[in-house]
């Protein structure tokens, strides 16, 4: 039986960030993952994209409805919604700090949007630019505004009555930590409720952690360190789960190998098909 996580375990508040009760070590411990410079650790310095964008194709998400399970602050969530050009995407997270962060940075790419189409605009109007007839549109980039949405959520606990609403679901780097907090069960109600939500067709973009980073995260909690020792599905059986038990067509590995990623980020995705 898995070990659930309370919501104050071990000094953790409520956006699952626990304090050390050692007066000489006092740090925070992200229980649930919910790092707030994880983007800043992942990606190399010098890469503009989050490189997993890049092995994406864009008929998962074009004119799609989308979404992004652990979206951290967004950063990811908005970068899909603006080159992929979704109908909707939705970004939930379980910490409700990252959420605010994530309002925050959706709030920073509109004004950047709109501002970029002011200054096109006033170029193209400039009547001695004699390149400017009817060769640009303004309104080319799409307002990530009026695509993307955030809210705080417990995937794993949260009562979903809709069925078949998206068309791509995205989780990535998000199942260990889902794992390590609710035992296999929890793995187990997270993909169900995944192939649940997604219409026929639709794709669900999966990015595990591997096992050894388990053992590197199973003292977070102590929910975490019980669960860790029960785990029996282990990340080589999700493909396997996937497919016989949860009811996934198909499934293809869309990369092995990410480039402009930090050392110890450059996870396998698999694309699994319903």
């Amino acid at each position: 039986m898995a070990t659930e996580p309370t919501k104050e375990e071990n000094g953790a508040s409520s956006k699952g960030k626990w304090t050390s009760n050692k007066k000489r070590k006092e740090k925070d411990v992200f229980i649930y993952g919910n790092y707030k410079s994880y983007y800043g650790y992942r990606i190399d310095r010098n890469t503009k994209e989050d490189p997993r964008l890049a092995v994406f194709k864009k008929e998962w998400f074009e004119g799609k409805d989308c979404l992004d399970i652990g979206c951290n602050q967004g950063i990811v969530t908005i970068a899909i919604a603006k080159k992929f050009r979704c109908r909707s995407i939705v970004g939930i997270d379980i910490d409700g700090g990252l959420i605010e962060s994530a309002h925050w940075n959706l709030r920073k790419a509109s004004r950047q949007v709109n501002s970029n189409k002011t200054q096109v605009k006033g170029f193209s109007d400039n009547a001695d630019n004699p390149s400017s007839k009817g060769e640009i549109n303004v309104d080319e980039e799409m307002d990530p505004l009026k695509v993307v949405s955030f809210h705080r959520e417990n995937f794993v606990e949260h009562l979903h009555v809709s069925s078949e609403k998206y068309d791509a679901i995205v989780c990535l780097s998000v199942s260990k930590w889902i794992h390590l907090n609710w035992g296999d069960e929890g793995i187990i109600t997270l993909f169900v409720k995944i192939w649940r939500l997604l219409r026929p067709g639709g794709v669900f973009l999966l990015e595990p952690q591997p096992w050894k980073s388990y053992k590197q995260n199973r003292l977070v909690s102590e929910t975490a360190k019980a669960n860790f020792e029960r785990i029996f599905l282990h990340p080589g059986k999700f493909r396997e789960i996937l497919l016989d038990k949860i009811g996934f067509r198909s499934a293809e590995v869309i990369t092995d190998k990410l480039t402009g990623t930090v050392a110890g980020f450059d996870r396998p995705i698999t694309a699994f098909y319903k």
